[in-house]
């Protein structure tokens, strides 16, 4: 198979504004297009933006609403999938979620965050049930998770035990936290033998400030894209045939001892 081409577009966009977020992500997807990207992934709830406080109820909409017909319109028109964050509002519950469309416009997955961080989106979303959500796209294997997700090494794991070959990560990671982004994120992927691209928020947001230094890392724990701090689409390829080699000689998959493990989901 031949590689996939991501793109991964850092922007915070215009918190508050869906129709602004929507217009620049179709400025993208023809710029990711153009260079023969096959999949754009944006940040954590970039369709709103992140730090709208008590707006999230009039933003939330179901995941057939107004702007994921309008994703699925452009995804469609530049012949490119797109993975994107928002609020979904599902009867009187509210999560923070993310929607993968395929090239055709047609809706191919849906996750909903399941490790909820800080004051701000306990107060306002209901955390997912589903650990593992995957779609193909090209012959490639994505599965979603959302930001603080990925620094749970077990959900990464499950991931990889499912087969995931890239592990798309809307994000909001936030200062002082950058060493996410810098460090754990490479270690994930090379622990876990898959490609992970992080596409983070940047700037000040609210009480936040987003720190950027988005990438895709790969199976060896090498980045083959990074963003600065501003806004900035970069590019990617996920290539099978270096999972593969990647996979035949690390070890850690083949080496784990699950009968040992059980405890320790259980332990506090």
């Amino acid at each position: 198979m031949p590689p996939l081409r991501t793109a991964l577009f850092q922007s915070s966009g215009t918190p508050g504004d869906v129709a602004a977020n929507l217009e620049a992500l179709d400025h993208a997807a023809a710029r990711a297009a153009a260079s023969g990207a096959r999949l754009l992934v944006t940040s954590e709830m970039y369709l709103t933006g992140y730090a709208i406080g008590d707006a999230v109820p009039r933003l939330a909409e179901p995941a057939d609403g107004p702007g994921a017909r309008a994703v699925d319109a452009l995804a469609a028109r530049y012949g490119i999938a797109v993975l994107y964050g928002y609020p979904e509002r599902a009867g009187e519950l509210i999560h923070n979620a993310t929607r993968l469309v395929g090239p055709d416009g047609t809706a191919l997955a849906h996750y909903r965050k399941t490790h909820l961080f800080g004051e701000f989106e306990h107060t306002w979303f209901t955390p997912g049930e589903q650990a593992v959500v995957q779609a193909e796209l090209d012959g490639v294997r994505v599965g979603l998770l959302i930001c603080y997700d990925v620094e749970f090494p077990e959900n990464v794991r499950a991931h990889a035990l499912a087969g995931t070959d890239l592990l798309a990560v809307p994000t909001a990671q936030m200062h002082p936290f950058q060493f996410v982004a810098e460090s754990v994120v490479p270690v994930r992927a090379f622990e876990s033998q898959m490609y992970i691209a992080y596409v983070n928020r940047t700037g000040p947001e609210g009480a936040f400030e987003f720190v950027g230094l988005s990438c895709l890392a790969g199976p060896d724990g090498a980045v083959r894209a990074r963003a600065g701090r501003g806004e900035e689409l970069v590019t990617g390829d996920v290539d099978p045939a270096l999972l593969t080699a990647s996979r035949a000689t690390n070890p850690y998959l083949a080496d784990r001892r699950p009968e040992l493990y059980g405890p320790l989901a259980h332990r506090a």
